[in-house]
């Protein structure tokens, strides 16, 4: 917590504060000129001050006794105006001021303190400022009229109300919540539908059949040739925009890619552009339409470099010799192990009559991508959100990063809280961002399918119990809580807005000028 104290003000503070002094003090001296056409012209600016200075001025107006008349009468205003003062919803002008503080028996500077006369003041000028907001605002509602006779059990329940809403209200400025909400209902489909999408298998069969594709890995060129079938040339620049993986330029028939991607790298990348074409995809209106473009597009890759029929006669061999693998999987198609291990979720259930679980975990333990059909409890936050949860250290996803062999697979049994054992099999890969862990997992009764169900390695979680994992021990709480000051190594996503703009986080003016400069 920072504590500010007013001895420790910098000249730089004093100059902000006599800035601020000096503003308020030309606003009192404004012409009638100044405010024409606005009904209530320092509302908009400064309603705060204003009420503060209104509720001050019918605070000592009501001790001494004095009707609203009485003082505008001495004043020489009308008591519209004067109640319009105490109200908050005009303020005057330098010479009235003086007026109203010498009736009051009190000097402008005491009117002008920013300091509520009372609690019930204070309580107020709160609703009324909430009123006033932009978020109450927005809400459509008719604003309420603060009176003496509203009592003050009523505006702490109207300022609570407004509090929380303004606290939703960040939380959906500070986090992709919109993102959250479709992913969460993305993930939904994809459980019912056991993550195979038949549309995008035939597409894929369609494009394969095309270019006359016989077995085994699909080859680059076969990949070049669907481009071409479909109208497109492949160009790899070295300047493609760096908020994008792929750029086409629909005008001209052409697909750009990164120069520095190796070679059978780029299949993926160029059949995610093809997408769009093959699905028909126009610009997203929404986010969830940009994230089932998503899928899509990594669903087609995967369905094209693991045809469906080769891979689930692979993977319908390795059941019957309960000897699935995912290794065995990604090295017959010559693609990476996370696309292997997403493509085995596509087609474990429909075709193989598993239910499995798949998730994608980073080496700080937080979980980046997670599908399940088979009853694993991922973690989540408190709307359900699995992506940013953080997973328990004993689970195989996390165990993986303390083995010494990261070149084999691990195998692991966890006993879980909420009942059950699971099975998986991890693998670490490396990125940009650092290692991550890819695994997927079945449960107890389905493990004698797969290679690795003699492993000896087994764990419990009793996760979300905090005595799991994330609590230290008592003998090294009671040695090191006073004593520890650690400085978290905040993720720049943990504190990034939800990206903005058709494509959310592609920056289309570095898009347009890039597709300029090639035409």
């Amino acid at each position: 917590m920072l504590v500010w104290h007013h001895g420790d003000m910098t000249l730089l503070d004093r100059a902000d504060s006599q800035r601020a002094d000096s503003h308020r003090s030309s606003r009192l001296l404004r012409s009638p000129e100044d405010t024409r056409g606005s009904a209530a012209p320092a509302e908009a600016e400064e309603g705060g001050d204003a009420l503060t200075l209104g509720r001050r001025i019918r605070e000592r107006r009501t001790r001494l006794g004095l009707t609203l008349e009485q003082l505008a009468a001495a004043v020489d205003r009308a008591p519209s105006q004067l109640s319009a003062i105490e109200n908050g919803k005009r303020e005057p002008r330098l010479p009235l001021l003086r007026a109203i503080a010498a009736e009051l028996g009190s000097t402008v500077d005491e009117l002008l303190v920013d300091e509520a006369p009372s609690e019930r003041a204070a309580l107020e000028i709160s609703v009324e400022r909430a009123q006033r907001g932009s978020v109450f605002q927005s809400l459509g509602l008719q604003p309420i009229r603060v009176s003496k006779a509203t009592s003050d059990e009523t505006l702490r329940a109207i300022l609570g109300l407004h509090q929380e809403v303004e606290r939703l209200n960040r939380e959906r400025a500070a986090t992709p919540e919109e993102a959250r909400r479709a992913n969460t209902e993305l993930r939904a489909e994809m459980r019912v539908a056991g993550n195979y999408f038949p549309d995008l298998e035939r597409a894929a069969s369609q494009l394969l059949d095309s270019v006359g594709y016989g077995g085994g890995p699909v080859s680059q060129q076969a990949i070049s040739t669907v481009a071409e079938r479909l109208g497109f040339s492949l160009h790899y620049v070295s300047d493609m925009p760096h908020s994008t993986r792929s750029v086409i330029d629909r005008r001209n028939g052409r697909i750009y890619l990164s120069s520095n991607l190796p070679s059978r790298d780029a299949r993926a990348p160029i059949l995610r552009a093809l997408a769009s074409l093959v699905c028909g995809h126009e610009e997203p209106r929404s986010y969830g339409d940009f994230l089932r473009q998503r899928v899509e597009a990594n669903y087609l890759a995967g369905a094209v470099l693991l045809p469906e029929e080769s891979a689930v006669e692979l993977l319908a061999e390795a059941k019957r010799q309960r000897q699935i693998s995912m290794e065995d999987l990604r090295d017959a198609f010559g693609v990476s192990y996370e696309m292997a291990a997403h493509r085995f979720t596509n087609l474990a259930t429909e075709r193989l009559g598993l239910q499995v679980h798949f998730m994608k975990a980073h080496e700080s333990g937080t979980l980046i991508k997670a599908y399940e059909n088979d009853g694993v409890r991922f973690p989540s936050d408190a709307l359900g959100n699995l992506e940013g949860a953080t997973v328990c250290r004993n689970w195989t996803a996390r165990t993986i990063f303390g083995q010494p062999d990261r070149f084999n697979p691990w195998y692991q049994y966890t006993d879980m809280a909420a009942g059950g054992t699971y099975w998986c099999t991890s693998r670490v890969e490396k990125a940009k961002e650092g290692l991550y862990s890819v695994s997927v997992g079945v449960r107890f009764e389905d493990v004698k399918w797969f290679r690795g169900r003699e492993t000896p390695h087994r764990s419990q979680s009793f996760c979300p119990d905090d005595r799991c994992c994330r609590r230290a021990s008592s003998e090294l709480t009671r040695k090191w809580e006073a004593a520890a000051w650690p400085e978290a190594a905040t993720p720049t996503s943990l504190l990034a807005a939800l990206p903005v703009g058709t494509f959310p986080g592609v920056d289309t003016n570095e898009v347009y000028e890039f597709l300029d400069s090639h035409e």
